[in-house]
């Protein structure tokens, strides 16, 4: 474990079901052996059930809090994992809509990956943001203002606050470094 991250505050929204597990498992892992201190949110308090490759079930995992329990005052950055059924319940969810906005009017980072970004269409904040998310997303996040390109990891600072995007599991590892830099870059 390193202490590069000792201090920083990290909120993982998801939606009770339909979470991609290794969007979940592997940013909220990496960032805790940093040194930060990563809360997870869902909708209820209650068991999240994670998938793999969207269909497969996998392990089910307890959030540390509800949305409607967490503030973006206690945290220094916002992380949207994918999964379709994940990203598709958290746009229709008006709360995580709200703490998305509620992040990007703070000038806090937001990190979203796979289907993650359809939770940031929702919210509005596209616009004028360069971007990338699983390939299905382009026309979505195109016809909400963004910019889509495909690339493993796209930091885009525009507007007063910086988005960090990656496409799939694949790329798990650029999405939780370009998240570690822009913490401690902040130090």
């Amino acid at each position: 474990m390193t202490e590069e991250l000792n201090g920083t505050r990290v909120l993982i929204i998801t939606s009770n079901t339909g979470v991609e597990r290794d969007e979940l498992l592997v940013p909220q892992k990496n960032l805790k052996e940093k040194g930060a201190t990563v809360v997870h949110a869902a909708p209820k308090n209650e068991q999240v059930q994670t998938f793999e490759h969207d269909t497969e079930k996998d392990v089910a995992v307890q959030p540390d809090s509800a949305f409607e329990d967490v503030s973006v005052d206690d945290y220094d950055v916002l992380v949207v994992p994918g999964g379709t059924v994940n990203a598709d319940k958290l746009r229709a969810e008006d709360r995580a809509v709200e703490l998305a906005k509620e992040f990007a009017a703070a000038g806090k980072p937001i990190a979203a990956i796979c289907h993650g970004p359809w939770l940031l269409a929702e919210a509005e904040l596209t616009p004028d943001k360069t971007l990338t998310s699983y390939f299905s997303l382009r026309t979505d996040l195109n016809n909400a203002g963004g910019r889509w390109v495909d690339e493993p990891v796209v930091r885009s600072a525009e507007n007063g606050w910086t988005l960090i995007t990656s496409r799939n599991p694949d790329d798990l590892d650029d999405f939780c470094g370009a998240i570690t830099q822009e913490l401690t870059s902040k130090s």
